[in-house]
Formats: structure tokens, sequence, C-alpha cells
């Protein structure tokens, strides 16, 4: 059964998919304080559904003047080289605006995980709602990440909330609710969750 995710607009359904362990190469982008409108500018927010916004992801440093036959040699997400389902970020990231797009957005391109240093909160919170996992380390452990070959791959945990680097072994352990813990490795969304609680509620009810 689809999960439902309301808007102001529609009810669109969408399927959440269980996250469970991510084992990838990542794209590096060492940039701090990349805020929400570099994500996914406002101009691309008229849409009501998910749909299509992986392509215009970092939309503005991506092409020359907006023209998606000009791309940018030297942005990260044109070239080959690089590839895979962690996006690496500098500090601060999803800071801004609040705008539900961005996760989207990452999420549409192909991306399951972002690492930061930091997240702004209310990034972090429409990511785990959307099933992208957002993973804190700590400055040094992303310094090593950073310094890594484009052929190293990461190994994600989200039961044990570790992230490691494959080629030596390295890990560090990230912090996540419970909740969103849970969510996150049955493909939950919150009314999904309270709906796999139901036997529960209702027997609380029948007995308080």
């Amino acid at each position: 059964m689809p999960n439902t995710v309301y808007s102001l607009f529609k009810i669109e359904l969408i399927d959440m998919i269980p996250l469970q362990k991510i084992q990838s190469r990542f794209v590096p982008l060492p940039m701090e304080n990349v805020d929400t409108d570099q994500i996914i500018p406002a101009r691309f927010l008229k849409a009501t559904t998910r749909d299509g916004f992986g392509k215009n992801l970092f939309r503005d440093w991506r092409y020359v003047n907006n023209d998606d036959t000009k791309p940018k040699p030297d942005f990260v997400l044109n070239q080959s080289e690089y590839t895979g389902e962690i996006l690496l970020t500098g500090k601060n990231f999803g800071c801004g605006s609040s705008r539900e797009h961005a996760a989207w957005a990452i999420q549409d391109y192909g991306f399951k995980a972002v690492v930061s240093s930091f997240f702004a909160d209310i990034f972090k919170n429409n990511a785990l709602n959307n099933g992208l996992l957002p993973v804190k380390v700590s400055d040094d452990f992303l310094a090593q990440l950073f310094a890594l070959g484009n052929e190293s791959t990461l190994s994600i945990d989200v039961d044990k909330q570790t992230i490691t680097i494959d080629e030596t072994g390295k890990q560090e352990i990230f912090e996540i609710s419970i909740y969103k813990k849970t969510c996150l490795l049955n493909g939950y969304d919150d009314i999904d969750y309270l709906l796999s609680n139901k036997q529960a509620i209702e027997d609380f009810e029948m007995n308080r």
C-alpha cells in the first residue's frame, strides 16, 4: 500500500522504500553553508508533486546561464568520475528557507544519504520525513572522507547507526531518533508508523 504525503493542494501517494544499508561510492561537494535555494532554486517550487526535481538539483551551479545544454565542466555533478548514492557535503548543509523540495530534489537525483558535519534542523527533518538519510559525522571524519579517492566506497548501516570507510575500516556512529530509525528501516511514513501500532493502541484504549 503506498504511503501518503499530505499537501495544501492535493494528496500524493508515494512509495516509501525501506532503507537499511547503503554501500556506495560518493559524490563530494566540499562547500559549507549550502542553502536550500542552491539545492533547488525557488523558481522550481511551483510543482505540487515530487516528480522531476532531480534534474534541477543545484541547477544554478550545474549550468551556464541556466541553460541545461551547457553544463559547467568543473561542477561535480557534471563529472562522470563521481557517482554514487551518497552526497558528501561541507558543514551547515540545508540552511536557509524551509522547503521540503530540497529533500525531494536530492532523492530524485538518486541519492539515498547525505553526509555532513552539521545539518540545518528543518532540512534534517524534511529529509527524514521523505526517506532520505542525513548522516552527521565529526569534522575530523568528514575531512578523512573528502581526502578519499573517487573509487572509494562507504557503507552506512541504519540499524547499527554506523558509517564506515570500506578500504580502511574506519568508522563513526551517527545519531538518529529511535522513531525515525524505525520509519526508515521499515519504509514507514508517520501514518504507517501509527498503523503499525494499531493493536497496541487499541489494547491501551480498552484497558485505560
